[in-house]
C-alpha cells in the first residue's frame, strides 16, 4: 500500500526559492554536486505557477490536459528561473517521452529552429517540443555538448537523472521510467545514454572511456520513494532478466516484499503460482537504487542526490512535488516537474 503524505511537509534536499521580480515566489530544486562551473541545473517543483487543481502549482506539462495557456505560462516562468541562474540561459527542449530509450543530440538542432508554441495550441505537436514542428521530437534521454539548448525531460514519479563531466562540455538528461530503467535484457535508457555521453566525451577529449565514465558526474532527482512504489513480479523480473549471475543478488535487495503491516504475507499459491497463470506475488521497488547499480556497471562511481529516503520521495511530498500514481486515479490528473541542464557560455571552457 503506498505511503500517505507526512503531515508535515518534508523539505527535499537542495531547495532554494526564487523570488521574481512580480512578487512571484517558485521553489526549485539546485542538484548537490561537484559540477564544474560551465553545468547549469535545476529541477522544479509544483510550489508557483498558474495551473488550477489537480495541476494546482507549476505545472509543465502540455499533455495532462491543464490549459494550453497555463503551461505555456509556466514554461516561460521556467525560463525566468532559468535565467536567474545564467543570464544568457538557453532554450529549454520539451520532447514526447515514452518509456524508451531513445537519446536525442541537441546540437543537431537549431535553436532559431526552434520556435516559441502559440498560446492556445493544442495540436500533439506542442507535447513534442518547446516549438512547433513538422514532427515531434521522440525521446527519453537529451545531449549536449554546446550551449544553447536545455536539456530537459518531464516526471511525475519517474526517476530523472542529469549527467556532467569533470572535463569535457557535455551534459545529458535523461527520463527513467521503471520501463526504461530496466529496458531489454540489460540494456535500458542509461546504457543507451552513457554510450553516447561516453562518445561525446571522447570527441571533446580523447579520453578513453573508461576514463570517461570515472570522471562522469550522475545526479539522481526525486522519484516515488521505495516504501510506496508497489509494482508486480514482471517489473522484478525485467530487472533480473539479462543480469549476470554476479549482479542478480544485489538487483533483487532493491525489491522488497511488503511487510505484514502493510499487506498479509503471501500464501504459497502466490509465491508459486499455477502454471499459465501470473505471478500475483507484489514487490515495493527502490528506484533510485536501481539506478545506482546501472550507473556502477557503467563505471559512473560519482552519483548524488536521491538516496530512496522519504524526502526524495514524489508520493510521499505532495506539498512539493506532483505524483502520477498519488492523484491521477484520486483526482483526474497530475502536473509535471522538469529536470533541466544546459552549458553556461559565459563561463571558462575546457580546450
Amino acid at each position: 500500500m503506498p505511503c500517505p503524505a507526512p503531515s508535515i511537509p518534508i523539505a527535499p534536499p537542495g531547495l532554494h526559492t526564487l523570488q521574481l521580480g512580480d512578487g512571484r515566489t517558485l521553489a526549485l530544486l539546485r542538484p548537490d554536486w561537484p559540477a564544474p562551473p560551465w553545468v547549469r541545473a535545476l529541477f522544479t517543483t509544483r510550489q508557483g505557477g498558474c495551473s488550477p487543481a489537480p495541476w494546482d502549482g507549476w505545472n509543465l506539462g502540455d499533455h495532462v490536459g491543464d490549459a494550453p495557456a497555463r503551461v505555456a505560462a509556466n514554461r516561460a516562468l521556467l525560463q525566468r528561473a532559468m535565467t536567474a541562474l545564467d543570464a544568457r540561459a538557453p532554450q529549454p527542449v520539451f520532447v514526447q517521452q515514452v518509456h524508451g530509450c531513445d537519446v536525442l543530440p541537441l546540437d543537431a538542432l537549431s535553436r532559431d529552429g526552434l520556435q516559441s508554441a502559440e498560446p492556445g495550441c493544442n495540436e500533439p505537436d506542442c507535447d513534442a517540443a518547446v516549438g512547433q514542428r513538422t514532427a515531434p521530437l521522440v525521446a527519453d534521454a537529451a545531449l549536449a555538448s554546446q550551449p544553447g539548448l536545455a536539456c530537459t525531460m518531464l516526471v511525475a514519479d519517474c526517476l530523472p537523472v542529469l549527467l556532467a563531466h569533470r572535463q569535457a562540455r557535455v551534459v545529458a538528461a535523461i527520463h527513467a521510467g521503471w520501463r526504461g530503467l530496466a529496458g531489454q535484457n540489460g540494456q535500458g535508457v542509461l546504457e543507451h545514454s552513457l554510450a553516447q555521453f561516453a562518445q561525446a566525451v571522447q570527441r571533446r577529449c580523447g579520453l578513453p572511456a573508461a576514463q570517461a565514465a570515472r570522471d562522469t558526474l550522475a545526479w539522481l532527482g526525486p522519484c516515488i520513494g521505495p516504501a510506496a512504489f508497489e509494482v508486480g513480479a514482471e517489473v522484478r523480473q525485467a530487472f533480473l532478466a539479462g543480469q549476470p549471475a554476479s549482479a542478480q543478488a544485489a538487483v533483487a535487495r532493491c525489491f522488497a516484499a511488503p511487510s505484514s503491516a502493510q499487506s498479509p504475507a503471501p500464501s504459497a499459491a502466490q509465491v508459486r503460482p499455477a502454471p499459465g497463470h501470473a505471478d500475483p506475488m507484489r514487490w515495493h521497488a527502490n528506484l533510485p537504487a536501481l539506478a545506482r547499480l546501472r550507473l556502477q556497471a557503467l563505471g559512473v562511481e560519482a552519483i548524488y542526490g536521491n538516496d530512496g529516503s522519504a524526502p526524495w520521495c514524489t508520493l510521499g511530498n505532495a506539498r512539493w512535488f506532483f505524483s502520477h500514481r498519488r492523484d491521477a486515479r484520486r483526482l483526474g490528473s497530475s502536473g509535471r516537474m522538469a529536470a533541466c541542464i544546459w552549458i553556461d557560455e559565459a563561463q571558462a571552457l575546457p580546450q
